[in-house]
């Protein structure tokens, strides 16, 4: 059977531009458009249809643009992105565009991400691409001496971005309008890992030495309960991205300290060195800890009951609490992968979590 091949998307910097040159097209052509062909910043060119676009005065006009993340949806999948632009001629002097953020973009107000604070957070790549798509209506309307204002907005952004890391990466009142090419490549996890970096920087630019890396949200629930002295920058998010966070907590330079709170599934597959913790490896996880379980207990049944479960949350009710040495030895696995992927530049600290965020293996407690 074939493969169905997945549909790429576009990213909000690309509706943002699509949607500053359908506006200004109005204001120039006095045409509305259907659709808006940009250049990605890869240099692949996409033809990208325009929800709708309106004359608000004779020197303005607004056009949105419904974002299509493909077959990778997002949160922000579907959003409605828009852009209001005006423009005015100069008398002299070469032509200038300025990119503002409107309604539900949200405003940068900590320190050490791309974007200084009080500016919205409207990255380089998707300004980049804005300001090529007002440069080509421009040219091709040989139009000089304008100044082009272009405000983007995003009607239900501040909602969206209760459902995004926003808020602790400092960026309040909205969501970001990113893109590194303006492309979403399906199952990249491209934007997930950014946000990591995005994390890691700013709790390096608020001081902070040491991170606590979480799976999700209940686990980080967990994780800012156990470490109350902690400032919210330092939790960091990871999902199943593993190694990844762990390249980038090496290269930040200030960072010196890795606390990794996890529940005992995801354990299994950190103390087993894979770099990418998706569910899909379960049959392997339990594969190999029964033989770990058989190594230590060999004259019981444990191997046996782990080999037959059907996940790692099943193994952990044969395990706990009646073979903590099995425990053990998947926390000091934990610190040991994580030291490999890290080559052994930062300290590391494994805490294992049972399902009820009870603390059943913390490597820095003695005996544990």
């Amino acid at each position: 059977m074939t493969e169905k091949r997945l549909k790429p998307g576009f990213t909000t910097g690309a509706a943002a531009a699509a949607a500053a040159r359908a506006a200004l097209m109005l204001l120039v052509s006095g045409k509305a458009q259907e659709g808006i062909e940009i250049r990605f910043l890869n240099d692949e060119r996409c033809l990208i249809p325009i929800h709708n676009s309106k004359k608000l005065s004779p020197s303005m006009a607004e056009s949105v643009v419904e974002k299509d993340a493909g077959d990778d949806p997002d949160v922000t999948h579907r959003a409605e992105i828009g852009a209001r632009v005006s423009i005015k001629r100069r008398d002299r002097g070469d032509s200038t565009i300025t990119i503002t953020g409107g309604k539900g973009v949200g405003v940068v107000t900590k320190p050490g991400l791309e974007v200084p604070v009080g500016q919205p957070a409207i990255n380089s790549g998707p300004r980049t691409m804005i300001c090529e798509a007002v440069n080509e209506v421009l040219g091709a309307f040989n139009l000089s001496h304008m100044d082009v204002k272009v405000e983007i907005v995003v009607p239900m952004g501040e909602e969206l971005a209760k459902k995004t890391l926003n808020a602790r990466l400092g960026i309040l009142g909205g969501i970001s309008i990113l893109g590194t090419t303006g492309i979403v490549r399906p199952m990249s996890h491209e934007a997930y890992i950014a946000t990591i970096h995005s994390g890691i920087s700013v709790a390096e630019a608020m001081g902070v030495d040491t991170l606590v890396f979480t799976t999700g949200r209940r686990s980080e629930r967990f994780a800012m309960d156990l470490f109350p002295g902690f400032s919210e920058e330092a939790f960091v998010q990871i999902g199943d991205f593993f190694k990844a966070s762990l390249d980038a907590a090496e290269a930040a330079s200030e960072i010196k300290k890795v606390i990794i709170t996890v529940f005992f599934g995801k354990a299994v597959k950190m103390a087993m060195g894979f770099p990418h913790t998706h569910a899909a490896k379960s049959e392997l996880t339990m594969k190999r800890l029964s033989r770990w379980a058989q190594e230590l207990y060999p004259n019981g049944t444990l191997a046996e009951n782990i080999a037959g479960s059907n996940t790692a949350r099943h193994a952990f009710t044969f395990i706990f609490p009646d073979y903590p040495d099995l425990i053990r030895r998947v926390g000091e696995n934990i610190q040991r992968s994580a030291l490999e992927f890290s080559h052994g530049k930062l300290l590391i600290r494994a805490v294992i979590f049972d399902f009820n965020g009870d603390i059943v293996f913390d490597s820095d407690t003695p005996g544990a």
